[in-house]
C-alpha cells in the first residue's frame, strides 16, 4: 500500500547529507562512548532503518543512525578496511551514473536524520523496526506516512497521490472536513485490508480509504463480485450513496443505472460489470460529470413529453369513444337484463331511444325490443302487468280504489324538479361554466354540449331520481308525486337542441316506480315549444314564443299536438288509477301574454284531452299570476274536472320577502288561507284549486335562483337587464349593508335552534293554508346545496313533520313566538 499522508507541512523528504563537521561531532562523540550504543537501546524510542541492500556477492554490514562508520550494529568495534571502503565508493559512484530505478533496486535507501521528538514518532519508516513495533501497528496512531521516493512503492504512492487530485477537483467545495467526510462516505474509516487503500491519514482526523480496483485485490474472487441491475449492489460492494439515496432503491442514480446498464447500456456483471460499478463509484463522488448530468435531464426531458402525449392521446381517445354511438358515451352504468336479448333482436335502424343497448340504466324496463306505439308515442320498456293494490300509507286509499273528494282528503305532494327539465338553482353542478359563456337554461347547455348533451343528460336522469327517492317520498307519509317533464320528451322541431325522447323513457319508469309505491302522480308539462314564461325552467330563458310573436301562434299548435299524442298515450288502463292530475301548461306568464288567447287554449287543450280518454283525471292550468279573484267567473264551463295550479312564494315578492320570521309565519296562516279559501269559492274566484309549488325557503338567496348570475332581493344586486324589475335595495329585514346571504345558505347542521323552529312552524302555517283547497305539492324533493328548498334536507334537519298528515301546528296565531333574537338577522 502507498504510503499516508501527514497532516504537517511538507517536508524535503530526500536523505539529507550530513555536513562534514556534523559527521566528524558524531563520530567522535560515538567513539569516545563507553556504553556502545546506549542512546538506541532506550525503550521504545530507538529509531529504526531500513538496511540498505548490498549488491549481490557483496557482505558489507548496515550502517543504522547513531552508530559509528565501522561499527558493527551489535556494538562491537570492528572497523572498515580500505579495501572495503574503495568498493563502498566504487558503488556509489555507480549508481549516481545509472537509472533511478535501477539505483532503488541496487541500493539500500538513504537515510534521514530525525531532527524533533513529533518527526520520530510520525516517520517510523526511518527507524529501525523492533520487536515492539506490532503492538504499536494495532493501536489507533496514523499509518507511516510514506517511504522515500527513491523505492519501488514510488510509481504507486504517486499514482494514488494524482487519483487524490482528481478526485478532489471533481468534488465541489468543502466547507470543512466534517462536509467532507459526509458528503463522501465511500471514504470508510475502518481496516484497511478489506480492498481499501488509506487515501487520508493525519493525526487529528479519522482515516479516510479509497477502494482499489479488482487488479490491485490479489486473489479476489471476481465471480462473486457481481453486480444485480438497477441500484442493488451485491456482494459487499458499496458505492457512493450521494445526497441520501441516490442509489439506494428507487434512487435517481439507481434508475440511471438501470438506463446505463439495463435499458441497453454496457453490461453489468462479471469483470467488465464490476470495473463499471468501481468507475460509476469513482464518478459519483458529489455530482455526475456535466455532460453525463445533461444526457440525463434530455432523457429525463423526453420521457417526460412521452408521458404527456401518452395521457393526451388517452383522454381524446376517451372522450370520443363518449362521444360515439348516435352521440352517445352512456353505457358508463352497467345495464342489467341485457343478458335475456341479443342484440340480433334489435333492427339495424331502431333508433337510439329504442335500443336499450345504448340506454345508461336498464333497470326494472322490459327489454324486449318493440316499435309499438300508442298515440304515436312508443311504449319503451313497459311490463304488460302492472299491479294498483299499493297505497301510499294507511291514511289513504290504494291506486286502484276511488280516492274521493279532494276537498276532503287534500293530496300532500312533492316534486321531482330539475330531473327531466332543468333548473340552474337544483343542480347547479350542470351550469358550472364561465359566465361569459352565457349557460343559463337547458337550451344554452345543450347548445355548448353539442354531441355530448345526450350522454351528459342521460347520466343526470340515471342518477338524479331512482327508485330509493319514490320508496323515501312514501316513507315521509306523502301520497302524491308531481312529475315536471318538456315537451321534448314527445317531439322536437327544427332548430332545437335539446335531447330527443331520452327523458320519455325515464317518465314512463317513474311512474311506474309510483305504482309500485302507491303514489299518484301529477303529469306537469313544465316546458312548452316556443316557451310560455321565458324563465329557465321552460327550457329557455328570455323570449316568450307560445302565443308571442311571429311564431306564437305556430307554437300554440304545436303545444296542442303534444297534448293530443300524451293524452291518447296516458288514456290507456294501465293508467287510469294512478294518473290523478293532468297538467296542461306550468306557469304561463298571463301578466304578458293575452289573457284570451291563454283561456282560449286551455278550453281547446282540455277538450282535447277528454276527447282522447283522459276522463279521471284532474286537468289542472295554471293561474297566470293574475291573481286569484281575477279568475272569478272564468272556464266555469270546464267544470269539478278542472283546477286552477296556483304557486305561493314570499321571496319572489320584493314586498314580502322583508317581512320578519313572526310575520312570514302570520302571513301565510292568514294570507294564504285568506287567499285560497277565496279561490275555492266559484262567487269570488274560480274554484277547484290546489297550490303545486312552495316552499320553506325565506330569501332568494340560494346560487342561481333567480338566474344564473342575476344575483338576489336579499342583498340588494338583482340586475335583470330592465330597470323595471332590478332589486338595487337590500330586502333583507335590516334593508340596509348588514344583508347578506352566509346564514341563508349554511348547511342544516349550522342551523341553530330557533331558526329550525321557524322553518318548521313556516312549513306547516303553509300546509293548514293550502289544504284548505285541493291540497299541495312542496317544491322540490331534493337539491344539490339550496337546503331550504329540499324536502328530504329539511326532514333530515327536523324542520319538516315526520309525516305529512302530522303537525304540531294549526295556524293558532297566537302561538306563534316573537323569533326576536331572529327578526333582526332575517
Amino acid at each position: 500500500m502507498p504510503p499516508p499522508r501527514d497532516s504537517s507541512p511538507e517536508r524535503d523528504y530526500r536523505p539529507r547529507r550530513q555536513s562534514a563537521q556534523r559527521r566528524s561531532r558524531n563520530s567522535s562523540a560515538v567513539r569516545n562512548s563507553d556504553d556502545n550504543g546506549e542512546r538506541g537501546e532506550r525503550a521504545g524510542r530507538e529509531p529504526r532503518r531500513r538496511s540498505r541492500r548490498p549488491e549481490p556477492g557483496t557482505s558489507v554490514p548496515p550502517i543504522t543512525r547513531g552508530e559509528p562508520r565501522g561499527e558493527s550494529s551489535n556494538g562491537s568495534s570492528a572497523t572498515l578496511s580500505a579495501a572495503a571502503l574503495a568498493q563502498l565508493n566504487k558503488q556509489n559512484a555507480k549508481r549516481k551514473a545509472s537509472p533511478k530505478k535501477e539505483r532503488a533496486r541496487a541500493k539500500p535507501p538513504r537515510v534521514a536524520t530525525v531532527e524533533s521528538e513529533d518527526e520520530y514518532r510520525y516517520a517510523p519508516s526511518r527507524r529501525p523496526r523492533d520487536s515492539r513495533d506490532a503492538a504499536r501497528d494495532d493501536r489507533t496512531r496514523p499509518k507511516p506516512r510514506m517511504v522515500p521516493p527513491d523505492s519501488d512503492d514510488e510509481y504507486q504512492y504517486l499514482t494514488a497521490k494524482k487519483r487524490e487530485e482528481r478526485a478532489r477537483k471533481r468534488a465541489p467545495a468543502m466547507e470543512s472536513d466534517d462536509e467532507y467526510q459526509r458528503l463522501t462516505p465511500h471514504r470508510r474509516t475502518d481496516s484497511d485490508d478489506k480492498g481499501y487503500r488509506v487515501v487520508d491519514a493525519r493525526p487529528d482526523k479519522p482515516k479516510s480509504y479509497e477502494r482499489l480496483r479488482p487488479d490491485n485485490r490479489a486473489g479476489e474472487d471476481r465471480s462473486r463480485l457481481r453486480v444485480a441491475s438497477g441500484p442493488m449492489l451485491e456482494q459487499g460492494i458499496r458505492a457512493r450513496n450521494v445526497s441520501g439515496g441516490m442509489l439506494e432503491k428507487g434512487g435517481f442514480m439507481a434508475r440511471f443505472q438501470n438506463l446505463r446498464g439495463g435499458h441497453g447500456g454496457p453490461s453489468m456483471s462479471s469483470s467488465s460489470g464490476y470495473e463499471s460499478v468501481d468507475k460509476m463509484s469513482d464518478d459519483i463522488g458529489s455530482s455526475p460529470p456535466k455532460k453525463k448530468r445533461k444526457k440525463l435531464w434530455i432523457a429525463v426531458g423526453i420521457g417526460v413529453v412521452i408521458v404527456i402525449i401518452i395521457i393526451i392521446i388517452a383522454v381524446t381517445v376517451s372522450k370520443k369513444k363518449s362521444d360515439d354511438g348516435d352521440g352517445k358515451g352512456s353505457n358508463d352504468t352497467p345495464s342489467q337484463g341485457l343478458g335475456d336479448i341479443s342484440p340480433d333482436d334489435i333492427p339495424a335502424d331502431a333508433p337510439t331511444w329504442l335500443n336499450p343497448f345504448k340506454w345508461a340504466d336498464t333497470t326494472d324496463f322490459n327489454l324486449t325490443y318493440t316499435a309499438q306505439t300508442v298515440g304515436d308515442l312508443p311504449v319503451m320498456g313497459l311490463f304488460s302487468q302492472w299491479d294498483d293494490s299499493k297505497a301510499a300509507n294507511d291514511q289513504v286509499p290504494a291506486l286502484n280504489k276511488p280516492w274521493g273528494d279532494y276537498s276532503k282528503r287534500p293530496a300532500r305532494g312533492v316534486n321531482v324538479g330539475g330531473w327531466l327539465s332543468l333548473e340552474p338553482f337544483i343542480t347547479p353542478s350542470l351550469f358550472a361554466y364561465d359566465l361569459r359563456l352565457g349557460i343559463v337554461d337547458e337550451y344554452t347547455l345543450c347548445t355548448h354540449l353539442g354531441s355530448r348533451c345526450e350522454s351528459v343528460f342521460e347520466k343526470h336522469y340515471a342518477t338524479f331520481v331512482t327508485e330509493q327517492t319514490f320508496k323515501e317520498i312514501a316513507d315521509a307519509g306523502l301520497d302524491h308525486v308531481r312529475i315536471p317533464f318538456s315537451y321534448w320528451a314527445v317531439q322536437t322541431y327544427d332548430g332545437d337542441p335539446y335531447v330527443f325522447r331520452t327523458s320519455w323513457r325515464y317518465l314512463l319508469r317513474a311512474i311506474e316506480w309510483c305504482r309500485k309505491y302507491g303514489l299518484r302522480v301529477n303529469l306537469d308539462l313544465h316546458g312548452l315549444p316556443g316557451s310560455q314564461n321565458g324563465w329557465n325552467h321552460s327550457g329557455r330563458q328570455g323570449y316568450i314564443g307560445w302565443l308571442n310573436g311571429t311564431d306564437g301562434d305556430l307554437n300554440a299548435k304545436r303545444s296542442l299536438e303534444i297534448h293530443n299524442r300524451l293524452s291518447k298515450f296516458f288514456a290507456q288502463d294501465r293508467y287510469k288509477n294512478i294518473i290523478s292530475h293532468y297538467g296542461l301548461a306550468n306557469e304561463p306568464k298571463m301578466t304578458f301574454l293575452s289573457v284570451d288567447a291563454v283561456l282560449q287554449w286551455i278550453e281547446d287543450a282540455y277538450a282535447l284531452v277528454r276527447k282522447n280518454g283522459v276522463k279521471d283525471a284532474i286537468v289542472v292550468f295554471g293561474d297566470g299570476f293574475r291573481g286569484l279573484a281575477n279568475w272569478q267567473g272564468e272556464l266555469q264551463d270546464l267544470g269539478d274536472g278542472a283546477a286552477l295550479d296556483v304557486h305561493q312564494y314570499v321571496i319572489f315578492n320584493t314586498n314580502q320577502i322583508v317581512y320578519k320570521h313572526h310575520d312570514k309565519i302570520k302571513y301565510a296562516c292568514e294570507g294564504w288561507t285568506e287567499q285560497t279559501e277565496l279561490s275555492m269559492d266559484r262567487s269570488r274566484g274560480y274554484g277547484p284549486t290546489l297550490v303545486a309549488e312552495w316552499s320553506q325557503a325565506d330569501t332568494d338567496c340560494a346560487k342561481y335562483l333567480t338566474n344564473v348570475g342575476w344575483g338576489n332581493r336579499w342583498t340588494g344586486t338583482l340586475l335583470t337587464g330592465s330597470e323595471s324589475s332590478d332589486v338595487s335595495t337590500p330586502r333583507c329585514p335590516y334593508t340596509d349593508s348588514r344583508c347578506d346571504c352566509i346564514a341563508a345558505n349554511a348547511p342544516p347542521d349550522q342551523w341553530s335552534d330557533d331558526y329550525k323552529t321557524f322553518l318548521k312552524m313556516f312549513a306547516e302555517a303553509q300546509m293548514y293554508s293550502f289544504e284548505k283547497g285541493w291540497g299541495w305539492f312542496y317544491w322540490l324533493w331534493d337539491t344539490e346545496d339550496a337546503y331550504q328548498w329540499s324536502y328530504k334536507k329539511g326532514l333530515a334537519a327536523g324542520v319538516l313533520p315526520e309525516k305529512a298528515y302530522q303537525r304540531d301546528f294549526n295556524c293558532d296565531v297566537s302561538k306563534i313566538p316573537s323569533f326576536d333574537n331572529l327578526s333582526e338577522a332575517f
